[in-house]
């Protein structure tokens, strides 16, 4: 019932079409091309961890190629400083001059800022892997969107963080503490595009962390500590001086650009794909 039989040159009748022979048929073409392409599959470790490598050379290279425009990124500073007051928020000169006090507290937030955006954004990115791989490139996808979207508003929109704004009496925490905490301070300066403070991709990638953990993980006491974690980045990068708070709305608007890029091309967000993915054994078509 439901099967379809063919008919040979000699009128015969021949073998019936199986449904996966048709499904196979279906998906030649341009059109089955896009949606094998955006049907979920077993992520290859090697090839993530030469995409994820390359990726962020890239994204390296092309931040640090920008030019440093250091009298139009401080002009913009000070408008932002500017609009920030007129919104009642200017408030990052206080949090700096407070959480300086505390010399613990400051050095600890100095190496926070330069180790945690690494360290959390991979782990995350592993823990995806190896129990999500169907949601994995999903959500790998919003990452690395993000992270493209930011490096226009570094050319477009080059913004000196407050600890260089001119007369903002705003502390260098890693120069007057003496720790390395952040490659655009110290002896590290150098190696890094010091005015692409717009947008933040401390909070971009934080809050890509919090919100995956949020969704997928199951002990509520992980998903609470996800949510956290943007918070605590957020403190960090206005008690450093190396953002202001509008900086970290520009990280949240990428991320938004991340999901819609996401959610455009898979149908659906990240979070909703399946968990597994199925494996095609040789000569055994993959059944849903």
């Amino acid at each position: 019932m439901g099967e379809t039989t063919v008919t040979t040159l000699d009128g015969r009748p021949g073998p019936a079409a199986s449904p996966d022979a048709e499904e196979s048929r279906a998906t030649q073409g341009a059109g089955g091309f896009l949606r094998r392409l955006r049907m979920p599959r077993r992520p290859r470790l090697w090839f993530e961890i030469l995409l994820i490598a390359v990726s962020y050379w890239t994204y390296s290279l092309i931040r640090n190629a920008v030019p440093e425009q250091r009298a139009k990124a401080l002009r913009n500073a000070d408008w932002i400083w500017s609009l920030e007051h007129h919104l009642g928020i200017a408030v990052e000169q206080s949090v700096n001059h407070t959480v300086n006090a505390v010399t613990w507290l400051i050095i600890g937030m100095n190496y926070y800022y330069a180790t945690l955006h690494f360290v959390m954004t991979l782990g995350v990115l592993v823990w995806l892997f190896r129990r999500h791989p169907g949601r994995y490139a999903a959500t790998r996808l919003v990452l690395f969107a993000t992270t493209a979207v930011a490096l226009v508003g570094y050319y477009f929109f080059p913004l000196a963080p407050p600890r260089l704004m001119s007369g903002g009496h705003f502390i260098d925490t890693v120069a007057v503490h003496q720790t390395w905490g952040s490659m655009a301070s110290g002896n590290l300066k150098n190696m890094s595009n010091q005015y692409a403070a717009m947008p933040s991709m401390h909070i971009g990638w934080s809050l890509w962390c919090g919100l995956t953990i949020f969704a997928l993980a199951s002990a509520p006491w992980a998903r609470i500590l996800g949510l956290l974690y943007p918070v605590a980045t957020l403190t960090v990068i206005v008690a450093t001086a190396n953002h202001f708070w509008l900086d970290a709305v520009g990280g949240m608007l990428c991320l938004a650009f991340g999901f819609l890029v996401a959610r455009l091309w898979y149908g659906t967000l990240p979070y909703a794909l399946p968990r597994l993915v199925a494996t095609r054994r040789p000569g055994i078509p993959i059944k849903a």
